[in-house]
């Protein structure tokens, strides 16, 4: 399909509006460059997504502006991280020890946090999002990428850009389209999620609890416990076939204090699967496009570090994208090819060291814990060693917290108040083609 002749109609297109993704748009239309941003479904009301936020990443929005409005928002300040075994209790990580604005992680809904950088969008003219816009392809001209095909429910529609970014999670269409392998790593767990209810008296914050065959994690959220239940990769089927009963009793089992109200658990929509995945593509980029976060990696939940390396990779795209889409515009060209590789050579250590990390963590910790039979499961020496030394803890919590190599936004291009009408509020949404939806 060639381009219009008009040429195309935004700068940048964005696929997939999760942190990353709005991360990103927020920064470009921050700059003036037209910016749109494509999200398949109509709000942000999905459960269990991960929800945590961590010190570098609270920086970031204290530093566009946003800081008031995340602290606005329903969330949990957790500052350590420990487990429980059976010869007792370590704590592993102190963030309070951390010298930075925010020393703690921060818990709140994903949905609240992406309606409010929606929010935070609509006051920027060059702004646009478009929800219930499912992206089933990239609109190419010759070998170039110059914008994203969607199904909505008017039809099919085109929006074309000189750069879009596949920002649309480890089942990434925008990845599929390029034809980008996957190099593949492997977990040993997949996890359950599900809630339990929260009472005062069982203490607050984040703690694992370690037992033979199985692990739980729960995270504070204030009336309730985001619980996540560890099972051995691909044990779905047969945890589901042995009963909800089971499952009830195995969680009871491994966290006594919570026994009383496991029959909260009534049914299986009251369980999510995670199928756990560790990947990375080899390539990031294409002539016109763009992967980043999950797309281009995704994580290992061990430290829940995935989002705070999207929104990273968001922050250096748009650092580094910034000077040539400003000085392309009005010319229908893409940001050069070495530009786009240089996004991909500055996030890759980062990715690469933490993947690494988690790899090792799995092999150490997890994959014994779940082949452990009916063993009792003591703590192991690093384990031992984190809990004997705060200044480990304060390593541990700098790397969870802050990451291996933070972004800066830098100096984003003002706007004047005369122009902060969204377009997307105006019904100016620019959608260059439209047809019958594809069957």
């Amino acid at each position: 399909m060639m381009p219009d002749a008009a040429g195309p109609a935004f700068d940048v297109c964005v696929v997939g509006a999760g942190p990353a993704g709005m991360m990103l748009g927020l920064l470009l239309a921050r700059d003036g460059l037209e910016t749109c941003v494509l999200e398949k479904h109509a709000d942000f009301l999905r459960d269990f997504r991960g929800d945590t936020v961590h010190p570098s990443t609270l920086d970031l929005l204290d530093s566009i502006g946003l800081g008031e409005r995340v602290r606005d928002l329903p969330g949990r300040q957790v500052t350590g991280l420990r487990f429980s075994f059976a010869d007792g209790t370590y704590q592993v990580a102190d963030f309070s020890r951390l010298r930075v604005s925010h020393p703690y992680i921060y818990f709140v809904p994903q949905w609240d946090l992406l309606e409010m950088l929606a929010q935070a969008g609509a006051d920027i003219p060059t702004f646009t999002l478009l929800r219930e816009h499912e992206v089933t392809g990239l609109v190419r001209d010759g070998d170039r990428v110059v914008g994203a095909e969607a199904r909505t429910a008017q039809g099919r529609r085109v929006v074309r850009a000189r750069l879009t970014v596949g920002a649309d999670g480890r089942g990434s269409v925008v990845r599929a389209s390029l034809g980008l392998p996957l190099r593949r790593f492997g977990a040993p767990m997949d996890v359950l999620w599900f809630r339990l209810p929260r009472r005062a008296s069982d203490g607050d914050g984040l703690g694992g609890l370690v037992g033979p065959g199985r692990m739980l994690i729960r995270i504070d959220r204030g009336s309730y416990w985001q619980t996540a239940y560890l099972i051995r990769k691909g044990g779905y089927d047969a945890v589901h076939a042995a009963g909800l009963d089971r499952l009830r009793d195995n969680v009871a089992t491994l966290a006594p204090d919570l026994a009383d109200r496991v029959d909260e658990i009534r049914s299986w929509e009251d369980v999510h699967l995670l199928r756990v995945q560790v990947d990375r593509v080899r390539r990031w980029h294409a002539p016109g496009a763009l992967l980043i976060g999950d797309a281009a990696h995704a994580m290992s939940p061990i430290g829940g570090v995935g989002i705070n390396l999207a929104i990273q990779d968001a922050v250096a795209a748009a650092r580094i994208l910034r000077a040539p889409l400003l000085a392309g515009r009005g010319t229908g060209t893409a940001p050069p090819p070495g530009r786009l590789a240089a996004v991909q050579r500055r996030r890759t250590p980062p990715t690469i060291l933490t993947q690494l990390a988690q790899r090792v963590a799995q092999r150490g910790l997890l994959r014994p814990v779940l082949e452990a039979g009916d063993k009792p499961v003591t703590a192991p020496m690093p384990v031992r060693l984190l809990a004997r030394i705060p200044a480990a803890q304060r390593v541990l919590a700098r790397a969870v917290g802050v990451g291996l190599r933070p972004e800066a936004v830098g100096q984003a291009a003002p706007h004047t108040a005369t122009e902060n009408v969204s377009r997307a509020a105006t019904g100016d949404s620019v959608i260059v083609s439209t047809g019958i939806a594809p069957s």
